[in-house]
């Protein structure tokens, strides 16, 4: 088998193609996969050809990413429906808040649609890397491995290649010293005050930020002045850890670890929504939150994903994020879970489940709550036996039975 190194191309299978780019991780950094749909000028059309965590499409599709876990984060590429005018797909890596250097990995690893590349990482000093391009040449796909590094990180990025991002509110500006008082005269009927046109309203700028909800920083509040918020996006995802031989035949099952929700209207209706029981939800209806499908190894790329309707975020007082372990010993350390909650032209919302002495099978991670026509998010991260405890603890007052999948 042929392995790219910088520099070196290939042709790429026929039709659609999944991308998977093996980074690894680095203890105290995170690492975050973006690509970017170029232009002959080098650079995006507009800030919609960017794909990153916080615009996990774009072109109608064409380029997707579909999820990051265990070191990994994946894409799925249709050649076919990429737009005309762009002349590449370009993927990039880069170290959030520059905490820390390619060099701390041995190499980053590319495979596309079966085309194997790797990049060697030994020695560098970079927080920003383009790993590869895709592009077309005589009518067929092709893919370069690149290795370019710089510093900067996303942001440094992203402006590089036209992307423009939104910068973080200025401080107010002192007000200004009043002007001595004019003396008093008549009005000036000679002139008469010209009305001149709106300015356009500047195109949204791309923003980069995530919001990490720790133990010292609890809570959030995300506003939006029509108190419509679209689809608002939850992941769960987890490493249900990888075991081989003896021990993958006969050790411990690995976690099932479920994602779910409590959800309360502001007429004080009330249900639970999870895979338990196939309580699977509804978006367009009550309980306007709908979890998509079930896995039950943790195995599935992008995890498990929940749906709420932000459009309808008037008709909600609360909602309690949950996960589960429905299989499996107990074990919060081995599971290292983490939930993403998404919601458009906000920035991304993390809770991690890093309190890892309970032996409990239910966390409570996150409540979201209307406040005013706006979304309060706090980290919970409280254990818990099962359901009716936690309804119990929150005050939901549900009735419990036993359910199963």
């Amino acid at each position: 088998m042929t392995i790219l190194t910088p520099g070196a191309n290939a042709p790429l299978p026929v039709g659609d193609l999944t991308v998977l780019i093996r980074h690894g991780a680095i203890p105290g950094a995170e690492i975050d996969v973006s690509a970017f749909l170029i232009g002959p000028n080098g650079k995006v059309r507009s800030d919609e050809d960017m794909c990153f965590y916080g615009q996990p499409s774009v072109a109608g599709g064409a380029v997707t990413l579909q999820g990051a876990a265990n070191g990994e984060t994946r894409f799925r590429v249709s050649p076919g429906r990429v737009p005309a005018g762009v002349e590449k797909v370009i993927l990039t890596a880069t170290i959030h808040e520059n905490r820390a250097a390619f060099g701390r990995l041995p190499e980053i690893g590319l495979d596309a649609g079966g085309v194997i590349g790797k990049i060697p990482c030994a020695g560098m000093t970079e927080t920003a890397l383009i790993l590869a391009e895709l592009y077309p040449r005589n009518g067929a796909w092709k893919v370069r491995v690149v290795g370019q590094g710089f510093n900067g990180g996303l942001a440094a990025l992203a402006t590089h290649l036209g992307v423009e991002i939104s910068d973080p509110a200025p401080a107010p500006a002192p007000a200004p010293k009043p002007a001595p008082a004019a003396a008093p005269r008549g009005p000036d009927l000679t002139r008469i005050p010209s009305v001149k046109p709106a300015a356009p309203a500047p195109a949204p700028k791309v923003n980069l930020s995530k919001v990490s909800l720790t133990k010292e920083n609890r809570t959030v509040s995300l506003e939006k002045r029509t108190g419509r918020f679209g689809k608002i996006r939850v992941n769960l995802n987890w490493n249900q850890g990888k075991t081989g031989g003896v021990m993958k035949m006969f050790g411990p099952k690995p976690v099932d670890l479920d994602l779910g929700c409590f959800v309360e209207d502001r007429y004080g209706n009330r249900t639970c929504v999870q895979a338990l029981g196939g309580g699977f939800g509804d978006y367009a209806y009550f309980p306007y939150a709908k979890l998509l499908g079930d896995d039950r190894t943790g195995a599935v790329t992008d995890g498990e994903w929940l749906e709420i309707n932000g459009e309808m975020w008037a008709e909600f007082n609360r909602i309690l994020i949950f996960a589960f372990i429905y299989d499996g010993v107990p074990n919060w350390a081995e599971t290292d879970g983490v939930v993403r909650v998404m919601i458009p032209d906000q920035p991304e919302i993390e809770v991690r489940m890093n309190e890892h002495g309970s032996r409990e099978r239910m966390c409570a991670i996150a409540m979201l709550e209307n406040q005013g026509g706006a979304i309060r998010v706090s980290r919970e991260v409280r254990f818990f036996p099962g359901h009716r405890v936690m309804d119990e603890h929150y005050g939901w007052g549900m009735r419990w039975q036993a359910g199963s999948k």
